[in-house]
Formats: structure tokens, sequence, C-alpha cells
């Protein structure tokens, strides 16, 4: 845990952008990293398989050009979900040991394996669950940190309020919780750290930046979005997931009335199942979406309104004690 104490000391802000599918790209980790977040992305992003390996070289070759020049980037963070039926996986797994990848972040199944690898040589894994079940197995596996994916959070999202999942896990795990669900602007951030969580998950607010890869009607989407526009839903991936309404309208569906489908078969077609690449996802966070800054810029946002509910909240705690007669 070491490492990780010497990543939070290191960061500027508390958060770690979430990775998304047909979104981040190297620009967008860059952007993030050397703004003081953590950056990251889907190894599935990078296409050929052979592409990985490019797109490593080129965020590790541009944190250290910025390094060299004084800067002080973040660590970056690669996503790889653990699939049965995935023929990429090995290959993937493979690539990001080789170029030692700092963060990997783990999906659905057991990272086990994953983790004895890249503990090896020196690196973190951080688990995605939706539940304290699935926390156990994943800690059980060897992940370092868990990454608690609740309600409200843009694409494979879970079900449960931050306040239920994170107090049950704080009960049997004192180690890194990265806080996933709607948190799209610095008071946000503060917030789960008050939780009990020492990161947040940001994948939404992302999505309506410069660096993006999501096409520009994705962007302008997400501006004219807030909370009641989002859709849970299985009938996409065969996971409950949270997605822009007026996408699926567009697509001349009925997000009210979606056919019912066999779940456990959409999931098994994997990379094999239709693509529904203009069906969009996003978060609850999204009503708080109202431009699409370069990353520099959002970061800089997000840490003025940080420090703004920092100081808020010393206020009222001095004067709540005050008010009660107790010594500040």
């Amino acid at each position: 845990m070491n490492n990780f104490q010497t990543l939070l000391d290191g960061l500027r802000l508390p958060v770690l952008a979430s990775p998304m599918f047909l979104v981040s790209n190297p620009a967008m980790v860059i952007a993030q990293c050397t703004s003081g977040i953590i950056g990251s992305f889907p190894v599935l992003n990078a296409r050929p398989q052979e592409e990985l390996a490019v797109w490593l070289q080129r965020i590790a070759d541009a944190l250290q050009a910025d390094r060299a020049a004084g800067g002080n980037p973040a660590p970056y963070a690669v996503n790889l979900v653990i699939r049965a039926n995935s023929d990429r996986f090995e290959a993937d797994l493979e690539t990001c040991v080789a170029h030692r990848v700092p963060i990997v972040i783990t999906s659905l199944g057991d990272p086990t394996r994953v983790a004895e690898r890249v503990h090896a040589y020196g690196g973190l894994v951080l688990h995605d669950v939706t539940s304290a079940r699935h926390a156990r197995r994943a800690l059980a596996g060897g992940a370092d940190g868990l990454i608690l994916v609740c309600a409200g959070a843009g694409g494979h999202a879970g079900a449960l309020s931050p306040f239920a999942l994170v107090n049950e896990v704080r009960r049997f795990f004192n180690g890194p919780i990265v806080l996933g669900g709607a948190i799209s602007e610095g008071r946000s951030i503060l917030a789960a750290q008050v939780l009990g969580a020492d990161l947040v998950y940001m994948g939404t607010r992302f999505i309506a930046t410069r660096e993006s890869a999501a096409v520009d009607e994705y962007k302008a989407m997400l501006v004219q979005s807030t909370a009641s526009d989002i859709v849970y839903t299985p009938h996409f991936s065969g996971i409950p997931a949270n997605y822009l309404r007026p996408s699926i309208v567009n697509a001349g569906l009925d997000p009210d009335d979606l056919p019912v489908v066999d779940t456990a078969a959409v999931r098994a077609a994997g990379d094999r199942q239709k693509r529904w690449k203009d069906i969009w996802g996003a978060g609850q966070g999204v009503g708080g979406i109202d431009n699409v800054p370069p990353v520099a810029e959002l970061v800089d946002r997000l840490e003025t309104e940080y420090r703004a509910a920092q100081e808020d909240v010393g206020r009222r705690l001095c004067a709540s004690a005050l008010a009660q007669g107790t010594p500040t």
C-alpha cells in the first residue's frame, strides 16, 4: 500500500479518470496525467492489438518529456477486461507487463493472474466491483484496491448507493478505494473523500472535452442532457448500464419499452455482438456538464471547485463548533 500512498501524495486532485470504450485515447490520457490526475484507457480502444504497444510507448514518452521539462505528471492506468472468450486478453496482458504499466484496472473476472504479473514489476491492481461480495472476491484474487462503481455511474454501473457500498466495504477493507457514480464537479470529489474513498472515478465529464475521441454529436448531447435523460438497462451489452435517452431514440428504439433480451446470450456474444456504437453511455452527473473544454482547463476548474468546497466545509464546521461551544 506504500506505493498507493506515494501515488496519492503526488496527485494534484484525487481523481482517476475512468477508462471509456471508444472515447479514451492517448491524447486524453496524456492531458489528464500532465494536468495532475490519473488518466486511463481500455486496452480494446487500441486496434488492432499491435497498436496497444504503440499507445503505451506514446504515453510513456510524453510523460517522460513532461518530467524532463519540470512537470510532475500523474501515472497512467489501463483497463483489462478479464473475459474467457476474449482472444486478445493474453496478448494485451503480455503487452502491459512488457511496458510495466503503473496501474492496471481489472474488470469482471478473477484478477489473480493479472495481479501476480503486475505485482512482479511493482505495479498496482485496482478491480471494478459493484457489491461487497465482488469486493471480497477481488481482494482474495490479489487486487491492491477496489473501484466501487455505484448507482449513477456512466456505462456499466452498479445499483447500490455509494453510502451503502462504501460503508459495507470499509467494514472489512482499509486499503485503497476509488468511488464512482455521478461525480462531475469538485464538491463531489470532496464528498467522496468524506464518505471514505481515497480517489474518485470520473468518466462522463471527460467525454465532453476537446481531447476525447467521442464524436461532436455525443459531446453536444452531454451538454444538453440532465439526469432524467439517463436510462439504466442491460439491453445493449447484457450488463446493466447507463445510456443517454436521446441516443436510444435516435436509434429508432423506445427507451421506455426496450425489447426483452437474453442477457446471458448477449454477454456470451462478446465482440461478436452487434455494435451499438451510437448508443452513448453517460452517468447521472451529466446535468453538471455545460461546456466542452480542453482537459487541462477542466482540471483547473475542478481544482477551483474542490478548494472552494474545502473552505466552505471548513467554515461550516467552525461555525457549528462555535455554536455548540466546542473549541475549534
